[in-house]
């Protein structure tokens, strides 16, 4: 039987619309970092950022702001002969998308790098990708926007925190207020910073580049880390209304919060689907 033309063109827009879907994109050019928006909070007071108002206790009165970065915080250098965009750690802030994301599959690959800073020079590096960002950059403690965290901190990657918003993950109790993910385990509603725990750890050795994916649907996500899934998230909603609301959309962010490290191979694609290999096992 002979299929009529427009039905054949039909499908061909519609196979061609489906391998569209599954084509990554860069959300880093490489190059500069066009595409994306700058935040930086109140520096620490032994840091010269000139024309920034200080007390008479020599103390910083206001953040460096949106699309400032005198202290170069955020650069693009070339790392391991790939460009890579270069997080000094200097201060805490955010290097944020433009773009709001919708049913996404992102992933990146992340590598500390070795300066500390201030109050953190002995710390564990800590850093953070956050997802369904909304509002006003520094909303939360003058540092962070509302968003979801996927933890980025040595031996803690893939772990939640909360961030002006709330979510709900399949846990059980490790000690007092101090839960971990267990897909077997009782629903928990995480609100306010509460932080949840990684399943597991597949972290690499300081030095190595980590492959993160994150996946966002219908206000679900997963965090995974080096292929291995480490939570399961359920139903974020935002609660800067007057009652949660669902939270399905947003922007990405990666924090500066006093470590240095770098991120390359930043990238994305819709989906329409929890992809198969990512998708939960039957209980």
């Amino acid at each position: 039987m002979r299929l009529p033309i427009c039905f054949l063109a039909g499908l061909l827009l519609v196979n061609c619309a489906l391998a569209a879907d599954k084509t990554w994109r860069p959300l880093f050019n490489g190059k500069d970092l066009r595409g994306w928006e700058t935040f930086l909070s109140k520096p620490y007071y032994t840091w010269d950022v000139a024309g920034l108002p200080r007390g008479t206790n020599g103390v910083y009165l206001e953040a460096i702001g949106k699309n400032r970065d005198p202290l170069k915080v955020f650069t693009v250098e070339t790392v391991d002969g790939q460009p890579a965009i270069h997080v000094s750690g200097q201060g805490f802030g955010t290097l944020t998308t433009t773009e709001t994301l919708t049913n996404f599959h992102l992933r990146l690959q992340v590598k500390w790098g070795e300066k500390r800073w201030a109050d953190r020079a002995t710390a564990r590096r800590d850093s953070g990708l956050l997802y369904f960002v909304h509002g006003e950059p520094g909303a939360m403690s003058g540092n962070w926007p509302r968003s979801i965290e996927f933890q980025i901190q040595e031996q803690d990657m893939g772990d939640l925190y909360p961030i002006g918003t709330q979510i709900s993950v399949n846990v059980r109790p490790e000690k007092t207020n101090l839960w971990v993910y267990d897909p077997k385990g009782e629903a928990r509603l995480f609100d306010k910073n509460r932080r949840c725990i990684k399943m597991g750890d597949a972290e690499k050795p300081h030095g190595e580049w980590n492959t993160l994916d994150l996946i966002c649907f219908n206000g679900d996500s997963i965090h995974i880390v080096n292929g291995q899934v480490m939570m399961r998230l359920h139903h974020a909603q935002r609660v800067d209304g007057v009652a949660p609301a669902p939270l399905t959309s947003g922007q990405i962010s990666l924090q500066t919060e006093g470590a240095e490290v770098f991120y390359r191979d930043v990238e994305i694609q819709p989906i329409q689907e929890i992809p198969a290999e990512f998708s939960e096992p039957k209980m």
